[in-house]
């Protein structure tokens, strides 16, 4: 049963999206959905530098821009079930069909914009906890007052909170954490710093028409697979201020029987925590179109 995932922020590198461009009709595609969002993605993925990426408002669109020309690419695919990590989950949508393409650029355009206008009250960030134990590692964020934003499986957890705090937890790691990593992400996403950015989701969402999936979806809140385009729609707006548990989404690939897990470009980060806590699943990452003919390999091999 094969799995496609799409990453969340911090997996856009400048110049990412330049090879894709270059496949057939991709730079009409992308085109127009820049004309549709009000932002230039083609300029965005192939010139911008790393900071100007960096920019909340920049990278949500451009990630799910990037997920949804990929997985295209792909051709006709039927997975077993589809998840995306954070902003993933909009690219998840598309996949599922309960959004179209323009819509989900459209809504993750609003929630960049909103989550980037809550970022600036406050300066906040993230960093991910390289080892340690889960449950040792979360006590001693809450006792530095930061939040276990993402807790990714694999032993990884991403820790959100002030500038401050951050800073602190550096100075002093949880006991088997052997390095603090900080994110390239502009504000502490999942947490309550995001809470203003919900009602604006919420009003956005209210344009949508969503469509029940058409293939298993599962979501970040709770690693439940979710049956009505109206609750993904809902879980969308709401877990900009919640933890992301891709843990627990792991864990119901491999209920459902997951051999392969293909992950959308950017890919890398995903595949390396799958590697790590679904052993004996097949992955792939796509990074570049060069990838694209192990993937269809797989796919062939694995989906429906």
């Amino acid at each position: 049963m094969l799995v496609l995932v799409a990453p969340g922020q911090g997996a856009q590198t400048p110049g990412f999206l330049t090879p894709w461009l270059e496949l057939p009709g991709a730079t009409d595609r992308v085109s127009a959905w820049s004309d549709a969002i009000g932002l230039d993605l083609a300029h965005y993925g192939t010139k911008a530098d790393a900071e100007e990426i960096r920019d909340t408002a920049v990278a949500q669109p451009l990630l799910v821009a990037a997920g949804i020309l990929s997985a295209a690419a792909l051709g006709a695919v039927t997975p077993g079930a589809v998840a995306g990590h954070s902003v993933g989950e909009i690219t998840a949508a598309s996949f599922a069909g309960v959004l179209d393409d323009t819509a989900a650029l459209t809504l993750v355009r609003r929630r960049g914009l909103a989550m980037a206008e809550a970022a600036a009250i406050t300066e906040t960030g993230m960093s991910a906890l390289l080892g340690g134990d889960p449950e040792v590692s979360v006590a001693h964020l809450e006792k530095l007052g930061l939040t276990p934003a993402n807790v990714n499986g694999a032993g990884q957890i991403v820790a959100a909170g002030t500038l401050e705090q951050l800073a602190a937890l550096n100075e002093d790691k949880p006991e088997g954490v052997r390095k603090v990593v900080p994110l390239k992400v502009a504000g502490a996403f999942h947490t309550r710093h995001m809470a203003p950015a919900v009602d604006k989701l919420a009003e956005a969402a209210k344009a949508l028409v969503p469509a029940d999936p058409q293939v298993t979806y599962v979501s970040n809140k709770d690693g439940r697979s979710v049956a009505t385009g109206a609750e993904i729609v809902e879980r969308l707006v709401g877990q900009v201020a919640n933890p992301v548990r891709w843990d627990l989404c792991m864990e119901t690939f491999k209920e459902l029987g997951a051999t392969a897990l293909i992950e959308v470009s950017p890919g890398g980060t995903l595949v390396g925590l799958a590697k790590r806590a679904l052993p004996g699943v097949q992955t792939l990452a796509l990074k570049t179109p060069d990838d694209l003919d192990a993937a269809r390999a797989l796919i062939a091999e694995h989906a429906a």
